[in-house]
């Protein structure tokens, strides 16, 4: 991945951004009260090579002026069939609500459909209201099957008209 959204940079993860993505997503959890668990539900953002990248995922960041602002990826997941979960999608405070959230999931959901996956499953809290509104907007439905603790709603979206 290499795409440009306005002036943000959104970029294959590097090893060199472990504790930066790690801090944002630490950063923005924090925010909405929710914990940082690096042994449980975080552990993946620590072990991006084995959890995505080795897994056929992707994780990407997002860059702003050089600085790391977001995150977004996704693995295949044993849901469903030839499926894949959208995981650690977070945009710092200050680049919300410039359409960025909207276009990673866009981008997100392109990477998955031209690897020819069938289903797109998200766990998210509902205090992530943000989060909701836009997985609801762009066609999420409410499913069952919560995996984690922290979580209380699950969604999917069957591409290719299932």
């Amino acid at each position: 991945m290499h795409s440009y959204y306005k002036d943000f940079l959104i970029r294959n993860w590097q090893k060199s951004d472990r504790t930066k993505a790690a801090a944002i997503i630490s950063y923005v959890l924090s925010e909405y009260g929710l914990g940082w668990e690096p042994k449980g539900a975080d552990r993946d953002v620590l072990e991006v090579e084995e959890c995505y990248l080795s897994t056929g995922g992707e994780f990407w960041v997002i860059e702003h002026q050089s600085q790391i602002v977001g995150t977004g990826a996704y693995h295949p997941t044993h849901r469903g069939e030839n499926a894949v979960e959208i995981r650690k999608m977070y945009l710092l405070p200050s680049v919300r609500g410039l359409g960025l959230g909207k276009y990673l999931l866009q981008q997100l959901e392109a990477a998955i459909a031209d690897r020819g996956f069938n289903q797109i499953w998200i766990e998210t809290a509902s205090v992530l209201v943000e989060a909701v509104k836009l997985y609801e907007n762009h066609g999420y439905q409410p499913a069952t099957g919560l995996e984690t603790a922290r979580c209380d709603r699950v969604y999917v979206k069957y591409l290719n008209g299932e």
